[in-house]
């Protein structure tokens, strides 16, 4: 996993076209941006629309990344919170009629059907995550679901973001040791 300074560096990098650095940010990058874009769309073909549309404007704005305001990574899901949102804006101007899939909306709560879909390994991590306590879960929820920076959650449970880095460092260390298990 790439520090923040790593991810820094090769922003930098793909300022100046280096296209090694750009594929390296990418890999190290896509999950944590799809989590946030697919959450936002829950439809995978305008997710995959979105994240081209946000990794073409990282290529073109690399440049403009200022790491005294921002972490790399907030910046990154900045960009593609705000295509998807824009995304969701455009398309709810569309009558439903003209876009019936807008009724196949995923349900919070999979129906029995795509629960047993789902992959032992993530039934596995969603048990580890389950043993944390409630707000510990919720942050780690919130920090790599739904894309929140540590700011975010500092402001939501009011405490200092120190302490909310602590609580994810530990709170992936036990999930860590959980799936080891």
């Amino acid at each position: 996993m790439l520090t923040p300074a790593d991810l820094s560096t090769l922003l930098a990098a793909t300022a100046q076209g280096d296209r090694i650095a750009f594929e390296r940010l990418y890999v190290a990058t896509r999950a944590k941006l799809y989590g946030v874009v697919i959450r936002i769309l829950k439809r995978q073909d305008l997710a995959d629309e979105v994240m081209q549309e946000t990794y073409i404007k990282i290529w073109g704005n690399a440049g403009s990344f200022d790491p005294s305001k921002a972490s790399p990574i907030t910046w990154m899901v900045t960009i593609a919170r705000n295509r998807a949102i824009d995304l969701v804006r455009k398309r709810s101007e569309a009558s439903i009629e003209e876009e019936p899939e807008a009724m196949d909306v995923a349900a919070d709560i999979p129906n029995p059907l795509a629960a047993r879909e789902l992959s032992e390994d993530l039934r596995r991590l969603m048990g580890c995550i389950g043993t944390l306590d409630t707000d510990r879960k919720q942050m780690v929820l919130l920090a790599y679901y739904n894309g929140l920076s540590r700011e975010q959650l500092a402001a939501k449970f009011r405490k200092p973001v120190n302490t909310i880095k602590t609580w994810l460092r530990r709170s992936l260390i036990e999930i860590r040791e959980c799936l080891g298990s």
